[in-house]
C-alpha cells in the first residue's frame, strides 16, 4: 500500500473532486487496514528459560517431565522448614497448616553474584527471586540465540509476574541487619528493573502482580507492547519461591489447600490446590520480525485477553 501523503501528491490535477475524494478514501482505508493488522499480528516465542520442580532446567527437561507424566510434588524440604512443626489436620488450629506438600526447586540459595557484577553484600540482601530471575532471563536470551551485548541499549522490554514476599518479610523483620540494599533487594517492583539494568535494556520494564494470573498477564502486556511498537523484543514470564510457612498457614485458614498435595480440577473430590515454585521467562518478537531475521520459532501467540 503506497504512503498516503506521497500518494496524495501523485493525484492527477485533472481528476474531478469526487474522484479525488474516492482516491483519498481508498488510501485512508488501506492505512486503517494496515494499522488494524499490526494490532493483531501474531507474536513469536523465540526463546525460553525455565526452572521448575522435578529437575526442570530447560525446555527439553520440561518436555520430558510432561511426556513422562512424572509427579514433581514432594514433601516440604527440611531446608525450607520442618512441616511437622506446623502440621495440623484442623485448618482452624492457630499457627498451623493442613498441607505438607508442594513443588520445590533445589539450590535456590546458590547464585553467581560475580557473573552479574553484584557484590557479595548486595547478593545476600537480594530476594532469591531476584537472583533466579537474572539467571533464567539470561538463559532465555541464550536459548533464543542472542546475547546481552547484542540487545544492550535496544528497546527491549521486561514484563515479570511476581507476588511473593517471603524473603522480604524475613529481611525486614531483622531490624539490626537492614542496610542500603535491603529495600531494593526485596521490593517486587524492582525485579523487572534489575533484569533490564543488568542486560542494559531500554524498553518498558514492569513488575506485575495479579495473583495467580501474574505470568499470563505479563505475557499479555508484552504482546501489546510489541504490537504498539514500544519494543522490538520482550522478555516476559514470572517467578515465585516458597521460603516460609506464612502463606501456607493463611491459605489453610481459608480452606484453600489440598490435604493430599494435589489439585483435582473438575473432580468432585477437589478440596483445594497445592503451591509450587519456579521461574519461567520467554523471549518474544513480532512473528514477521522473527521470520525475517531467521529466528528459531518455538511457538506462536495469536491472541490474548
Amino acid at each position: 500500500m503506497p504512503d498516503s501523503i506521497s500518494d496524495r501528491t501523485n493525484i492527477s490535477p485533472e481528476l474531478s473532486p469526487v474522484k479525488r475524494a474516492l482516491h483519498e478514501i481508498r488510501t485512508l482505508r488501506g492505512r486503517v487496514d494496515e494499522l488494524e493488522a499490526a494490532q493483531h499480528e501474531p507474536i513469536a516465542i523465540i526463546g525460553v528459560g525455565v526452572r521448575f520442580p522435578g529437575g526442570v532446567i530447560d525446555e527439553s527437561s520440561f518436555w520430558n517431565l510432561l511426556a513422562e507424566g512424572r509427579d514433581a510434588i514432594t514433601e516440604i524440604p527440611r531446608e525450607r522448614w520442618d512441616w511437622r512443626a506446623y502440621f495440623n489436620a484442623d485448618p482452624d488450629a492457630p499457627g498451623s497448616m493442613v498441607t505438607q506438600h508442594g513443588g520445590f526447586l533445589t539450590g535456590v540459595d546458590l547464585f553467581d553474584a560475580a557473573f552479574f557484577g553484584i557484590s557479595p553484600r548486595e547478593a545476600v540482601a537480594m530476594d532469591p527471586q531476584h537472583r533466579l530471575t537474572l539467571e533464567v532471563g539470561w538463559e532465555a536470551l541464550e536459548n533464543a540465540g542472542y546475547t546481552a551485548a547484542v540487545l544492550q541499549d535496544t528497546p527491549t522490554a521486561v514484563f515479570l509476574g511476581i507476588g511473593n514476599h517471603d524473603y522480604g518479610r524475613s529481611a525486614l523483620a531483622d531490624l539490626e541487619h537492614i542496610d542500603a540494599y535491603t529495600g531494593s533487594g526485596n521490593s517486587p517492583a524492582m525485579v523487572a528493573g534489575r533484569l533490564s539494568y543488568v542486560l542494559g535494556l531500554h524498553g518498558p520494564s514492569l513488575a506485575v502482580d495479579t495473583s495467580c494470573s501474574s505470568s499470563l498477564v505479563a505475557v499479555h502486556l508484552a504482546c501489546q507492547s510489541l504490537r504498539a511498537g514500544e519494543c522490538k523484543f520482550a522478555l516476559a514470564g514470572g517467578v515465585s519461591l516458597i521460603l516460609s510457612p506464612d502463606s501456607n498457614i493463611a491459605l489453610s485458614k481459608a480452606h484453600m489447600m489440598a490435604r493430599d498435595g494435589h489439585c483435582k480440577t473438575f473432580d468432585e473430590s477437589a478440596d483445594g490446590y497445592v503451591r509450587s515454585e519456579g521461574c519461567g521467562i520467554v523471549v518474544l518478537r513480532k512473528l514477521s520480525h522473527a521470520i525475517s531475521d531467521g529466528d528459531r520459532i518455538l511457538a506462536v501467540i495469536r491472541g490474548s485477553a
